[in-house]
Parts: structure tokens; C-alpha cells; sequence
């Protein structure tokens, strides 16, 4: 019996790809201003930005609580993404300092609980020992370090998930695969839908008068991290990117590994690599968080982008602000250096 050539397809598949946008070129010949637009124009055309509607009604915010917290406010909002759907999030105010204060906006990953693990509202003992272990409370992290926080649920998770999957799965699943098959049938993808819902986010607090807007951070674990990488590649109002276990390549990641289908983006070797996309984001502060065990993004392959971008940054006289952090373990959140790097660049 004989199997099909899997290897062989991929070769001939990555020999035909062309990488319009390949970083080097606008390096090497001046074009850097027209390059951003134009990758950034194409980029927003395959994520499906273009095709996500209006919302004539604007963002509708309604608060449904509000909770005293250890040092911190807890209040739940729901504002309203694009017509008919609206996204759930936790805003989280420091009970001490004077604001306005820098606001960090924390997606998270693939995790059935949603934005309810970032912010330390666990289901069980065992829910709270696991988040611990990984670092995952990462909105409490940003709160106590004096930051305002944004802590939504994205697509396809909790609030954000089906109806269908929640009951199916006794609300241990998620709607990613759903949400894609749809999403691609119109033209969108999540990671569009995702990014799209981190700008209405953004959106809402310029509304705050206690959230410093021109100082705004956004950091994630895993999916979270892919989010934030594309979301600060697309927004210039992300002040300081902190992707955490996702940023690879991928040839070695997306493509090889069995990932969840929400991080497919159509036809994007045609435009560029990983290091192409997190190029948009230079000379902006970038700290790329990854643990050295990570079996579904090899370090490998975060080395290589890291290399890459290191170039993009020291053409641009930024390449302190550009940094690789590399935890001792797997698939997880590493703080011990996000709070460091982010106050750091808050402060400049």
C-alpha cells in the first residue's frame, strides 16, 4: 500500500509561495512606510476584517456587576462588536494610585473558562491549582501591578461560545471549529473576528476616564498570543506587545502540528511568514514569552522568527526593544519577565 507523499506536497507547496511581503525587501531598498501599508491592506483582506459589519448603534456598553476585590474593582461589561453580537469582559481598576492609568488587555487561550482564568474566578480547587502552576491569572498579574485591565472572553469560548457546544459538551468545550467552518465560508476567519473584537475593546476604553489610552499593552497566552500578535501587527494603538507561547513559524507549527483549526488564515505563506507579520509591529516594544519544551510551537522555530526580527529592529536603531524570553518548561505563561519589560516601556 502505498501513502500519500505528505512531505513532498508541503515542499512543492512552499516552493510556490511567493512571500509578497517578505520583510528583507523593504530593508533593503527604503520602502519600509509603503510596505507596512500595503502588507497591512492584505493582511486585513485575508483575515476577513473588511467583510465584519458595521455597528450603527456604536458600542453600547452595559455594566451587569461590580465586585470588591483583594486591592482591586472587578466590573462585568458587555459592549457591543458588530451587529447582534456583543463581547463579555471584565474591567479591572486598581483601588490604589491615581490614574488615568495604563490599560493592559489580556486574550486569552484555548481554555474552556474563557476570560474567568485570567482573572482568578476558578471553578474548583483543581481549576485553581492548574491556573496557578501555569501563571495563567494574568489579568490579577496586571492589575497589581497598577494597570487598568480589559479581560474579554474571545470567540468561541464561554460567553463567547455556542450555545450548541456548551450544553453538548457540559461546558468543558468551545466553538472554534464551528465558528471557523462559518467564518471561511463568508470570507472572515476568527483570528479576523478576534482581532476585530480587541479594537471595539480598545474602542470602549477611550471611553474611560480613568484608562490612559496612549499607553496600552497587550499580552495572552497560546491563542491569547496569536491575538495579540495580530492585533498589535493591524493597531498602532497597542503601545507594547507581549505574545506568550505562540510566535514560531509556520512551517514549523501551524502547518506540521495538529492545531486547532481557528488559527487558519488562508492563503497566508502567499503574503509571509510569522516574522513577516510581527515585523508590522516594529519599532514598537515586543517581548515574545516561550517556554523551551513547547511541543506545539517549537523553540526552534521562535528562535528562527526572533533572528529575523532582531534584524527588523536594529535597521530601525529599536533593537533593545525587541526580546526573547525562553521559560524552562512547556505550553504556559512565564511572568517573570512580562512585568519587568512592560514597566520598562510604560515609563519611556
Amino acid at each position: 500500500m502505498q501513502y500519500f507523499n505528505t512531505a513532498g506536497y508541503r515542499d512543492n507547496l512552499a516552493r510556490a509561495s511567493g512571500r509578497t511581503f517578505d520583510y528583507r525587501a523593504p530593508l533593503s531598498d527604503g520602502s519600509w512606510d509603503a510596505w507596512r501599508a500595503d502588507f497591512r491592506a492584505a493582511l486585513r483582506e485575508r483575515l476577513g476584517l473588511n467583510r465584519i459589519g458595521t455597528v450603527p448603534a456604536g458600542l453600547n456598553p452595559r455594566c451587569t456587576e461590580s465586585v470588591e476585590c483583594d486591592g482591586y474593582t472587578r466590573e462585568k461589561w458587555y459592549v457591543t462588536s458588530e451587529p447582534g453580537i456583543e463581547i463579555p469582559f471584565y474591567l479591572l481598576l486598581p483601588g490604589t494610585g491615581e490614574g488615568p492609568y495604563p490599560l493592559v488587555v489580556t486574550p486569552h487561550g484555548h481554555g474552556a473558562r474563557g476570560k474567568e482564568t485570567y482573572v482568578a474566578n476558578y471553578a474548583s480547587e483543581e481549576d485553581r491549582v492548574s491556573s496557578e502552576q501555569g501563571e495563567r491569572d494574568v489579568a490579577v498579574q496586571a492589575v497589581k501591578e497598577g494597570y487598568a485591565v480589559i479581560a474579554p472572553d474571545v470567540r468561541g469560548f464561554y460567553e463567547m461560545g455556542g450555545e450548541e457546544e456548551w450544553l453538548k459538551s457540559d461546558g468543558k468545550g468551545n466553538s472554534c471549529v464551528n465558528f471557523q467552518k462559518v467564518a471561511l465560508m463568508y470570507g472572515r476567519t476568527l483570528i479576523g473576528e478576534r482581532v476585530h473584537d480587541m479594537g471595539r475593546l480598545i474602542d470602549y476604553a477611550a471611553t474611560r476616564p480613568e484608562i490612559d489610552t496612549s499607553r496600552i499593552v497587550m499580552t495572552g497566552n497560546s491563542g491569547g498570543g496569536t491575538v495579540t500578535l495580530f492585533a498589535a501587527a493591524l493597531d498602532d494603538r497597542i503601545s507594547v506587545a507581549v505574545p506568550g507561547s505562540y510566535v514560531c513559524t509556520f512551517e514549523k507549527s501551524i502547518i506540521p502540528i495538529g492545531h486547532c483549526p481557528c488559527n487558519i488564515v488562508p492563503g497566508i505563506l502567499d503574503l509571509g511568514e510569522m516574522y513577516d507579520v510581527a515585523a508590522l509591529i516594529a519599532p514598537r516594544p515586543l517581548l515574545i514569552v516561550h517556554g523551551v519544551h513547547d511541543e506545539i510551537y517549537p523553540i526552534e522555530g521562535t528562535r528562527e522568527t526572533y533572528g529575523h526580527l532582531r534584524n527588523v529592529y536594529a535597521a530601525m536603531d529599536a533593537e533593545s526593544s525587541c526580546e526573547l524570553y525562553e521559560g524552562s518548561g512547556g505550553h504556559r505563561y512565564y511572568k517573570e519577565r512580562v512585568w519587568p519589560f512592560v514597566r520598562e516601556y510604560l515609563k519611556r
